[in-house]
């Protein structure tokens, strides 16, 4: 007989973006090791970005709950248009925002602890605790942000101590780069973190995405931390894929906000298209994705918008295309040293492309780790322009020459069959 488990998530198909692809490609492959998973999720929610295509990667022995959620966001965003963007985590600077974009991110970070979702504990908490007995659930795991899931665990563990519950963090809590945003009272920042310590010290096990992640978790408390990183999945190995394009094109895949913005790299490219006519003859900048308008603007204002396409929000299927349709494969984090953790989603599917990766980051970073371990790529700080001229100069040369970068074994320890076969492990030791 299977073992059953219970996962308990906010994103799932139609949901769009990267937070969605993970439970969704656990769920696929755990069956095939003898799991069966049950998928909670809200019945009406609020996605920032849909994506219908992906809910054909629903595996069919997946058993799908459903329970209606109540979000405030629908008023939030009649008070300022700009909320889409916060519930999606994509945030401004301070000093970028307007007077009604500054309430609307101190009444989320003060009023809604620890998210808009937290309307959704409660009824969850009563629903799942007769759920689990009647369908004799030994595990639950919660995928957070919305670290609202996290609490409802947190719930179902304290009315039932002998199950089992693993908390999965895509992203940290109180550690992630736009928590300084929030404006929160002091009041609010230590019930976060008292929350935050909470989920911590009574989760049997704490899953990281990040290397420095499991590091910092292990610090708040956490009993047994363990990492598993995010991956790639077949569809991208099985997409065609091009070698020579029309044009040398520099990629960005996804969501791009302000507070990732690689001013060093526009630097050097005004520097390059103005300096190399063949450069500029050849040379395509490439956004696909919800890119932060106040980018789009100060690139409208520079030579680089005569080689820029913008081609918006596409599928997950059609991004993949694009992302072979490309040469050099962009990834940005948040400039600061405590964002070393953050491995963005998209770097797996980069790596199985087997195109060159372009990292703008903290030093010392986990993404740089990664690229270093699989040879696909370069790290470059924000500090960097010399050093990224030269890197785009060679990586032309070798376009012009169509010298092709060799996709690499090691990449295929981050296929998604590979991750669930080291989830499983995991939870095999409870």
């Amino acid at each position: 007989m299977d073992r059953k488990i219970l996962i308990i998530s906010y994103y799932w198909p139609p949901a769009g973006g990267p937070g969605v692809q993970r439970w969704l490609k656990f769920s696929k492959y755990l069956p095939e090791f003898g799991y069966e998973p049950h998928v909670y999720i809200p019945k009406n929610p609020s996605y920032p970005i849909v994506d219908t295509s992906l809910l054909s990667e629903i595996s069919p022995e997946v058993k799908i709950i459903k329970k209606s959620i109540w979000e405030p966001y629908g008023i939030a965003e009649k008070l300022s248009k700009k909320n889409k963007d916060f519930k999606a985590g994509q945030f401004e600077s301070k000093k970028k925002q307007g007077i009604l974009s500054r309430l609307s991110v101190f009444i989320r970070g003060n009023f809604f602890i620890p998210d808009a979702r937290k309307f959704w504990i409660k009824p969850s908490i009563k629903y799942l605790e007769k759920y689990i007995k009647n369908n004799q659930i030994d595990l639950i795991i919660t995928s957070g942000p919305p670290h609202s899931m996290h609490l409802i665990g947190l719930g179902l563990k304290e009315k039932m101590p002998n199950i089992k519950w693993i908390a999965d963090f895509r992203d940290p809590w109180t550690q992630i780069s736009y928590y300084s945003q929030l404006s929160l009272t002091q009041y609010s920042d230590k019930k976060h973190k008292k929350l935050e310590r909470k989920v911590m010290s009574n989760a049997d096990i704490i899953l990281s995405t990040s290397y420095s992640d499991k590091e910092n978790f292990e610090k708040l408390g956490a009993k047994e931390v363990f990492c598993i990183t995010n991956g790639f999945d077949s569809e991208i190995l099985d997409a065609n894929r091009s070698l020579k394009t029309d044009k040398f094109t520099l990629a960005y895949i996804g969501m791009l906000e302000t507070l990732r913005n690689p001013d060093n790299l526009w630097k050097a490219l005004e520097v390059l298209l103005k300096q190399h006519p063949d450069f500029k003859a050849d040379f395509q900048l490439k956004f696909v994705g919800k890119i932060a308008e106040s980018i789009l603007d100060d690139l409208g204002d520079t030579i680089i918008i005569d080689n820029m396409v913008n081609k918006g929000y596409l599928s997950h299927s059609e991004s993949i295309q694009e992302m072979n349709n490309s040469n050099i494969l962009l990834i940005t984090n948040f400039p600061e040293d405590k964002s070393k953790g953050i491995i963005p989603g998209k770097l797996f599917e980069y790596l199985a492309t087997g195109k060159t990766i372009l990292s703008i980051g903290p030093k010392d970073s986990d993404v740089s780790k990664i690229i270093n371990y699989t040879h696909t790529g370069e790290h470059f700080t924000y500090d960097e322009i010399d050093s990224l001229k030269f890197f785009l100069l060679s990586e032309y040369e070798k376009w012009k020459n169509q010298i092709y970068p060799r996709t690499s074994e090691k990449i295929n320890d981050f296929h998604r069959k590979n991750l669930t076969e080291k989830l499983v492990q995991v939870i095999k030791k409870h």
